[in-house]
């Protein structure tokens, strides 16, 4: 029986590649409308356990439970639908259409006409107000008529969270959010993920402790797969195992990242 104060849970869960146990019995619980963190070394097996709970790896054995649902078996498109909304490493922006139409497009599942390519443009102006809100929020409103290929990398990024958005997530999951950006747009990002789980539960990898330190009210620690520890930031943060496991510079980062 899952408590209804968590939004996703798994029970066991593992994924074994020819041998290699690449997620190993992990129980991971995030509770609603909280931001939980999911932080290790590289090869931990972070993005693993992601691609397992959208469902583009299979488990080799386990649960994923979702708002009470057993939705192991499900499809992604399935699970999407129920409002398990992921945002990927790499920005996955239409470069050639302007930040307005990025969102119209996913504002388009609304309508039922995602796949309506022929329809006439003027068709979809009635989700301008909408696209314009998210665009909002995500502080991209200047720039709705630009094409999208012109934002910075940072501004990409949010452009990405106001899609991610427009398919009214339950639960975000963002892998690497501020990967590869500048400290301007690191901080841009953290401010923007800390805004749009007002009202949503966020679950994120990250490898930037200091956004992890700032934002998260959960962090798991995985190592080799496995559970290593869990808790608060300041908890975790000086967890002996989780010194060691991050070592040398890593290990500085993460208790001096307040």
């Amino acid at each position: 029986m899952t408590s209804p104060d968590h939004i996703l849970e798994t029970r066991q869960l593992t994924k074994e590649f020819k041998g290699f146990v690449a997620v190993n019995k992990v129980d991971l619980r995030v509770r609603r409308g909280t931001i939980h963190a999911l932080i290790g070394p590289n090869g931990a097996g972070k993005t693993t356990c992601f691609n397992l709970l959208t469902k583009f790896l299979t488990p080799t054995s386990g649960q994923i439970l979702f708002d009470g649902t057993d939705i192991t078996n499900e499809k992604p498109a399935p699970i999407a639908r129920r409002g398990v909304v992921r945002s990927f490493q790499i920005s996955a922006v239409f470069a050639h259409l302007s930040v307005l139409e990025n969102v119209r497009v996913a504002l388009q599942r609304q309508l039922g006409t995602s796949y309506h390519f022929w329809k006439p443009e003027r068709s979809l102006r009635r989700l301008d107000a909408r696209a314009l809100e998210l665009l909002e929020a995500v502080d991209l409103a200047s720039y709705a008529a630009i094409p999208a290929v012109e934002l910075s990398y940072g501004r990409k990024r949010a452009l990405e969270i106001a899609t991610t958005l427009a398919m009214d997530p339950k639960l975000m999951l963002l892998d690497e959010p501020t990967q590869g950006m500048g400290l301007e747009d690191v901080d841009r990002i953290r401010q923007l993920i800390k805004k749009v789980a007002a009202d949503r539960t966020v679950l994120m990898v990250e490898h930037n402790m200091s956004v992890v330190s700032k934002i998260a009210d959960t962090i798991t620690v995985l190592q080799r797969g496995a559970t290593l520890a869990e808790g608060p930031y300041a908890e975790v943060s000086r967890n002996p195992a989780v010194i060691e496991a991050y070592m040398g510079s890593a290990q500085t980062e993460l208790v001096g990242a307040h």
